[in-house]
């Protein structure tokens, strides 16, 4: 794993509202934290840091624009970056401004992406990235999910949705599966 001067850290919804206790229980107590290390690493290198926020339009989503909610957490909200994305649906890609666009732009062809839901929004970003034909790499320990339940009342926890999403991502050929020190290191 090689990371070139152009190599791209796309941060995904690390925002507030998802320290409310309604989603449930969560997965990777430490993804904040390897989240910082990795926009510290990215802004000292001084490569692309992109920072995306969902801005919910769902009703009485704890992410909805002008919520407490919607706010960016700690670690993100005074980091540099060079792009910041708002989106309403799950993939960085159908965001404003245009991130392929930006990206393409700039020559930008490696993506690191990180941040908040790991099978949700992190996950169908880094399958667009994929898609799209980026070089993309996911740090799994710089994400983190929650419990959910699907149909026929299937629940899966926060790990093995994490895991199922290991498995899509790097089976699948949409990104490679790694660690945070792994990227570091690299």
């Amino acid at each position: 794993m090689d990371f070139d001067d152009t190599a791209a850290l796309i941060v995904i919804d690390v925002q507030q509202g998802f320290d409310d206790p309604a989603w449930g229980e969560r997965d990777n107590p430490d993804a904040e934290s390897n989240i910082g290390r990795l926009i510290t690493a990215w802004s000292n290198a001084s490569r692309p840091v992109v920072i995306v926020r969902h801005d919910s339009v769902s009703p009485g989503s704890p992410l909805a624009a002008g919520t407490p909610g919607n706010a960016l957490k700690d670690v993100v909200a005074g980091a540099p970056h060079d792009l910041f994305v708002t989106k309403h649906v799950n993939s960085a890609f159908y965001g404003e401004p245009d991130l392929h666009g930006w990206l393409q732009a700039r020559g930008i062809r490696q993506l690191v992406i990180c941040g908040i839901q790991t099978n949700m929004c992190v996950e169908t970003t880094a399958r667009m990235g994929g898609n799209l034909g980026y070089d993309v790499t996911m740090p799994l320990d710089a994400t983190h999910t929650f419990d959910l339940e699907g149909p026929g009342g299937v629940r899966l926890t926060a790990a093995e949705l994490a895991r199922a999403t290991a498995v899509n991502l790097q089976g699948g050929g949409f990104a490679r599966v790694v660690t945070t020190h792994d990227v570091l290191s690299a």
